[in-house]
C-alpha cells in the first residue's frame, strides 16, 4: 500500500519576509506566500510557528497562526502576516498545504535564527523587491 502513495514535490511555491514601510512610515518585516507557476494554486492553508530550544534546555515559542486562502492566482503572491521583531531570533516555519492539479501538496519553510535581516536581501521573483527567500 506504501508503495503506491505518490509524494509529489512542491516546485515553484515559496515564502519570502520583505522589510517594507508600512502606513506610519515604519519599517516591518511581511512574510508573503509566492506562486510561481502558471496555474492557480486553490484551497491553500499556511500555518506558522516560532521555536528555539536555548542553550539552557529552554524551550521559547511563538503562536501558531493559521491562514486560509482559496485560491492564489498564478505568478501573483499573497501577504500571509507580519513577522515580528521578537521573533527573528527564534526558527520560523511555515507549513505550507495546497491543491494543484488536483493533487494535496505540502511543504514546510523553515527561516532559521537570525536570517531574516538586511545581509541576507536577494531580489524575489513575483514580487520584485528584495527579501529572504526559501523555495
Amino acid at each position: 500500500m506504501k508503495k503506491d502513495i505518490q509524494i509529489r514535490e512542491v516546485s515553484d511555491v515559496y515564502v519570502a519576509v520583505v522589510n517594507e514601510e508600512n502606513n506610519q512610515g515604519h519599517n516591518e518585516w511581511n512574510a508573503y506566500l509566492i506562486n510561481d507557476k502558471e496555474e492557480p494554486i486553490e484551497n491553500t492553508f499556511v500555518s506558522s510557528k516560532g521555536y528555539l530550544i536555548d542553550v539552557h534546555g529552554k524551550v521559547l515559542k511563538s503562536s501558531t497562526l493559521r491562514h486560509y486562502y482559496k485560491v492564489v492566482p498564478a505568478k501573483s503572491f499573497q501577504k500571509i502576516e507580519i513577522v515580528v521583531e521578537d521573533v527573528l531570533h527564534l526558527n520560523n516555519e511555515y507549513f505550507v498545504s495546497f491543491y494543484h492539479n488536483g493533487h494535496l501538496l505540502d511543504k514546510k519553510f523553515v527561516f532559521l535564527p537570525e536570517t531574516i535581516n538586511d545581509k541576507n536581501l536577494s531580489l524575489i521573483p513575483v514580487i520584485g523587491k528584495k527579501g529572504v527567500w526559501i523555495k
